[in-house]
C-alpha cells in the first residue's frame, strides 16, 4: 500500500498522471483492502454458531461496500465517489452491528 502510494505520488510529480489519479489509486487500494478483509472474516475461529452467523454477515456486507467503495472511486465522478463509497461502507458497518444486535437480542430471548 505504501509502495503503491509512494509510486503514484513519483508519477504525478514526474507528470506522468494527474493529482486526481494519483487519489484514485491509493483510495481504490484501501478499497481492495476492506475486500480483502472481509474476505478475510470467516476464515478466523469463532466459537459458536452465532458467532460464525455475525462472521459471514460481516464478510459479505464487507466484501460488497468495499466493491461498491472500489468501483465508485474507480469509474464515478469524485464528488459521487465519495458519496457512494463511503455511504456503501458505512451501510455494510450499520449491517454488520445491527445484525449483531439481533442475534445479541435472540440469544437473551432463548
Amino acid at each position: 500500500m505504501v509502495a503503491l502510494a509512494l509510486a503514484a505520488s513519483y508519477a504525478r510529480s514526474q507528470g506522468l498522471i494527474e493529482p486526481e489519479t494519483t487519489t484514485r489509486i491509493v483510495i481504490v487500494a484501501i478499497g481492495l483492502m476492506v475486500v480483502w478483509m472481509g474476505n478475510r472474516i470467516p476464515k478466523t475461529f469463532a466459537p459458536s454458531a452465532g458467532a460464525r452467523k455475525a462472521q459471514r454477515v460481516a464478510a459479505w456486507s464487507l466484501v460488497i461496500g468495499g466493491l461498491i467503495y472500489t468501483a465508485a472511486f474507480a469509474f464515478a465522478p469524485m464528488d459521487v465517489a465519495i458519496f457512494l463509497g463511503c455511504g456503501a461502507v458505512g451501510a455494510a458497518l450499520v449491517i454488520t452491528f445491527a445484525y449483531c444486535l439481533t442475534l445479541r437480542s435472540r440469544a437473551r430471548a432463548a
